[in-house]
């Protein structure tokens, strides 16, 4: 069995789809945090078969819309003084905004680089996003 010790301040993500904590890792930044961050890859899970599950030691500023975005059946468990304080569960965001890049040569977002690449959630049900300038579809799954 595998031991990866508590933390004292940070943030357990649990319930992370397996294979979806590397794309969270990157959408979160989280190589360019001073802090340590453990990955646990294919845990065994009751009631998800296999999971994945990152813990972050230190404080952050934790973006729930990106891990809604992502998966929104994740669940972050907020830690100080090595107790769970706080259950998130992040939602699909409305918008996403520089997470994700419009793939339409000819959007205005992909001549203009300065323009914030924006996008907004068109159906809920299938979690698809339109870039708000184009209308580009986008599909979280």
């Amino acid at each position: 069995m595998l031991n990866i010790s508590g933390i004292e301040e940070g943030y357990v993500i649990d319930h992370i789809r397996a294979g979806k904590s590397m794309d969270i890792y990157k959408y979160l930044r989280l190589d360019k945090l001073d802090c340590q961050v453990a990955i646990i890859k294919n845990a065994s899970s009751n009631k998800m078969g296999k999971k994945d599950i990152i813990k972050v030691q230190g404080n952050m500023n934790l973006d729930l819309d990106i891990l809604g975005f992502i998966d929104d059946e994740i669940t972050v468990n907020i830690i100080k003084g090595g107790k769970i304080v706080k259950k998130e569960k992040p939602e699909l965001p409305k918008t996403i905004t520089n997470v994700i890049r419009c793939k339409n040569p000819r959007c205005i977002s992909s001549v203009e680089q300065e323009l914030p690449q924006i996008f907004k959630l068109t159906d809920p049900e299938a979690k698809t996003y339109r870039c708000i300038y184009c209308e580009e579809k986008f599909d979280t799954k």
